[in-house]
């Protein structure tokens, strides 16, 4: 597809068009020609949107989609849709299916589905068979197959040494361990965060040491055996302050922090509605700003959606007894804007390629065409009738939003929404 954009403002640090405002020609997926002003061309399309800016394609780090098995709350095609729509190029897809992504067919199975997307779709193969934490799944051959990393999505694994393995076992490879962290002994039957929100509703408390104690373990784990760990979705002050320490020592350590728990807090639970239900929990304004200043120090390498579609007769229900998960790569780049400025976003939204070891492209002539394209001083409300995933449960109804995400243009393709 050939076209040329008018007037974007390009928004990446690594190209010399940073901050300028340029035309820009694309010929069959490269870069042609980045100018002031271009002229018309036969056989070019025309891209013209007011306060139209780009940036190197964003990639999310933490995606969830449901099939093969649950494709009632999301299909491989409409999901990859609505990512390119939301402004994402590429997404790392969580093994939690059914059946559980811990074989090289099932990641052969996932790519086969992707072919032809405009976003490009990175299978994270299971760290142990089944997710079920007691045996190593077959990492080397999912790695061979395409897998770019090996968790079980949510799951804390509670045999150290397991994980220990894992890790010694990764690095004849050069493969990365995704740990989430939470020891499932402290969260015991607890549904939110525990603190004065908790108690005033009568809910089950999950207390912040549930997830510190295990981003404590794993760490130590990780001075002792080498290789590279990733420590997902981090929701806590603390946690935030034991990664910052073990960077200082030279761990080869990384963290992403999801975008609901930089915008929203525990505050939100008064109504009991069960699309704030989440893991790990909404948690205080203390936590919230604490995982800001991670952010803007480059503590945390990285911020996802950790989009989860679930379907209704699992949502809308009693919140005791509901589906962890909201719904959030329709909302991710609008929520953040209202948090962060709009570089530090940026960063954020594209530094998950180097974390995960994905190709990324910068913005210059002769480079492959890999762009994210947004706005960012639209003023709105996100409403049901910007939800395009199949599964409505965002934690973000209602939230005003700052910036929208218009669309991608990758692997020759032009999406907008």
């Amino acid at each position: 597809m050939n076209i040329i954009i008018r007037q974007a403002t390009i928004v990446d640090p690594k190209s010399p068009f940073h901050n300028q405002t340029v035309d820009v020609k694309i010929n069959n997926g490269v870069f042609e020609k980045i100018s002031p002003t271009l002229p018309k061309e036969n056989g070019f399309q025309e891209i013209e949107i007011p306060n139209l800016h780009l940036s190197q394609g964003w990639f999310d780090s933490s995606v969830s989609l449901g099939e093969p098995g649950f494709e009632d709350r999301e299909t491989i095609a409409n999901g990859l849709k609505v990512a390119a729509k939301s402004g994402f190029t590429a997404i790392a897809l969580q093994p939690n299916s059914f059946p559980v992504i811990d074989n090289q067919s099932q990641v052969h199975f996932v790519q086969q589905k992707a072919n032809g997307s405009a976003t490009n779709l990175y299978p994270i193969g299971a760290l142990t068979k089944n997710s079920e934490g007691l045996d190593l799944a077959e990492l080397y051959d999912m790695k061979n197959a395409g897998a770019i990393a090996f968790g079980d999505y949510n799951k804390s694994l509670s045999n150290a040494n397991l994980l220990k393995i894992g890790l010694q076992y990764v690095q004849d490879f050069d493969g990365l361990v995704i740990a989430f962290c939470q020891d499932e002994k402290i969260k015991g039957n607890g549904v939110v965060n525990e603190g004065i929100v908790s108690t005033r509703l009568g809910l089950k408390g999950i207390p912040n040491l549930a997830e510190e104690v295990i981003v404590a373990r794993n760490l130590f784990l990780l001075e002792y055996t080498g290789g590279k760990l990733h420590i997902p979705t981090i929701s806590t002050a603390k946690s935030v302050d034991l990664i910052r320490e073990a960077k200082a020592k030279g761990l080869h350590v990384t963290c992403s922090v999801a975008v609901h728990h930089l915008v929203l807090t525990d505050e939100k639970l008064d109504s009991f509605d069960s699309r704030y239900k989440v893991t790990p929990p909404l948690r205080t304004e203390t936590d919230r700003k604490a995982l800001l200043d991670g952010i803007l120090d480059n503590t945390i390498d990285c911020i996802t959606s950790d989009h989860n579609p679930i379907d209704i007769e699992h949502k809308k229900m009693e919140f005791d007894t509901a589906k962890n998960g909201t719904i959030g790569l329709e909302s991710a780049f609008g929520a953040l804007l209202t948090v962060l400025p709009l570089e530090k976003v940026v960063e954020k939204l594209t530094t998950g390629k180097n974390v995960f070891n994905v190709a990324s492209s910068e913005i210059k002539e002769g480079n492959r065409v890999e762009i994210s394209l947004f706005s960012v001083d639209t003023d709105w409300e996100f409403s049901k009738e910007n939800i395009l995933s199949k599964s409505k449960n965002s934690a973000f109804l209602g939230v005003k939003m700052k910036g929208k995400a218009i669309g991608i243009y990758n692997n020759n393709t032009l999406v907008v929404s």
